[in-house]
């Protein structure tokens, strides 16, 4: 474990497909983690992962970020990703560089990969699942791939990505990006699909109501599917989807605050 100012790296995968991934990791024996899961085509150093890091310095409190292959650091290029290749990377992640009790935080589709990492720890790591004590979702665009993208595409992009593999769409934060159709296909590998999931554990969401890319609808179906009576939503009525304004950083961190209390206990 090393101290989180230089990156380190871990090979995740095999053969043809071994990724090095890119992390910054800070333990604190004795304290609960922070284990932060960026969005799509974000990284470990954004606003919100660095505030995130910031807050556990000045608390005494681990602190665990990583690149997905194709993103920051990481090796790897990133239309070749898939949600099944982010997943794995943060299990291994999470498995082999994290220590104790653990706050896992995902914002957009970090979000997604955090149900999926719990739901994939409870079920084959079952050790590894019991040190992840809370989950902290940020506007969580959980089946992103189907609902988010695929549902979005008009029915010639959709033409288009299935027989060249790819179709690129405008960002709202940058140039436009490939959506491939591996990306498509194995995202549906990956679906939540509303099927009854009881995380057994507080989930705290944090969402903007003027979210265009996760809208608040979207979110709220959580409530329909994760069982247990364990989740919370709160609403941001002026928040967009990056919810890095310092407003928005100071709810996101009173939210980890209460996951870091119910760590302790």
């Amino acid at each position: 474990m090393t101290g989180d100012g230089q990156a380190q790296f871990l090979e995740v995968g095999a053969g043809d497909n071994i990724r090095r991934i890119a992390y910054l990791a800070r333990a604190k024996p004795g304290a609960p983690g922070l284990f932060w899961l960026s969005g799509f085509k974000s990284d470990m150093a954004s606003t919100k992962a660095q505030a995130l890091a910031d807050y556990a310095a000045a608390r005494g409190l681990g602190a665990t970020r990583f690149d997905y292959s194709g993103h920051g650091l990481s090796s790897g290029r990133f239309e070749d990703g898939t949600i099944g290749q982010w997943l794995e990377e943060a299990v291994a992640v999470f498995a082999q560089r994290t220590l104790g009790p653990q706050v896992v935080i995902g914002s957009s589709m970090g979000g997604h990969i955090a149900l999926l990492l719990l739901k994939i720890l409870m079920a084959n790591h079952p050790d590894h699942a019991r040190r992840l004590k809370s989950l902290v979702l940020i506007a969580p665009a959980w089946d992103m791939t189907e609902e988010l993208i695929w549902q979005r595409l008009s029915s010639a992009q959709r033409e288009q990505l299935m027989s060249s593999g790819a179709v690129h769409r405008p960002s709202a934060y940058g140039e436009p990006y490939a959506i491939t159709r591996n990306l498509i296909e194995d995202g549906r590998k990956h679906l939540l699909a509303r099927q009854p999931f009881d995380p057994g554990r507080p989930v705290l969401i944090l969402q903007g109501l003027l979210d265009a890319d996760v809208p608040s609808s979207h979110t709220r179906q959580l409530l329909d599917f994760i069982e247990g009576g364990r989740v919370e939503i709160e609403e941001v009525p002026d928040g967009e989807h990056r919810l890095s304004r310092p407003e928005d950083l100071e709810r996101l961190l009173n939210l980890v605050g209460r996951a870091v209390v119910a760590a302790r206990s």
